[in-house]
Parts: C-alpha cells; sequence; structure tokens
C-alpha cells in the first residue's frame, strides 16, 4: 500500500492551506505525505495564523508560501481547494474536494481561531478516510 499524498490549495498559501496541511500532518502521524501552495502566494504565512496554530503547539516560523505547480496535482492523490476557484488544475484520477472556508486574511484572531478549528474539524474527517487508526 502506498502512502497518500493530500494537496491543499488557496490563493495565497499564507493561511487556510497551511494550516490545514500542518493539522493534516499532525493528525496523520507520517501516515499521508502532505503539501500545500497558492495560485498567487503571499510573502509569508499570516501572522495571526502563525499565532492561532502556535496556540496549538503547531510552529508555522519556518513555512512560505509556495506557488501551485501542475505536477503538485499531478502527483495527488486527493486535492482540496479553499477559495482558489478555477485556477486549479483538474486531471483525471484525482480526487478534488472544495472546502468553502472563509479567508483568514484581515480576520481578527478570534475569527482566525474559528476558521481554524474548522479547518481541523474538516481535516479530521479526511484523515479518517485516508488513513487507519494509529
Amino acid at each position: 500500500m502506498t502512502t497518500p499524498e493530500v494537496l491543499f490549495v488557496c490563493v495565497r498559501n499564507a493561511g487556510r492551506s497551511q494550516m490545514a496541511a500542518a493539522l493534516l500532518e499532525r493528525h496523520a502521524a507520517g501516515r499521508v505525505r502532505v503539501r500545500s501552495a497558492g495560485t498567487a502566494p503571499a510573502d509569508e504565512v499570516d501572522a495571526l495564523v502563525r499565532d492561532a496554530m502556535a496556540e496549538l503547539g503547531i510552529d508555522l516560523s519556518a513555512e512560505r508560501p509556495k506557488r501551485l505547480e501542475d505536477e503538485a496535482v499531478r502527483e495527488a492523490d486527493v486535492v482540496v481547494t479553499m477559495g482558489c476557484g478555477d485556477a486549479c488544475p483538474v486531471f483525471p484520477g484525482t480526487r478534488y474536494e472544495d472546502w468553502p472556508v472563509p479567508d483568514p486574511s484581515g480576520k481578527d484572531l478570534d475569527q482566525v481561531r474559528a476558521i481554524r478549528d474548522e479547518i481541523d474539524r474538516r481535516v479530521r474527517g479526511l484523515a479518517a478516510g485516508l488513513v487507519a487508526p494509529a
């Protein structure tokens, strides 16, 4: 059995997709290969996103937004989009999910926490379908 690969995509790769990737890495504990990217990447991960994730003991300080490349989509078993619309390429045989999660950019810390918690709920469901319990 091969390790499933999940790609999280949002516009800036500075918030939602970074949180989702970090949360799946935690919940899947190495049993899923996780990547994230953006269709128009920002220069850095949003400061309040870093703060909200640090509250869970997840350090995003070394993470940098990355540009979405076709190759990353081709290699993924599951592509989760969050607000990137039609900018994400579609390849046969790849499972796509669209999560309508608000962009944390410009939100206050309480709003970012709520977005983080919604992403965490969705990530837990995704992980449960991809890997056997540890």
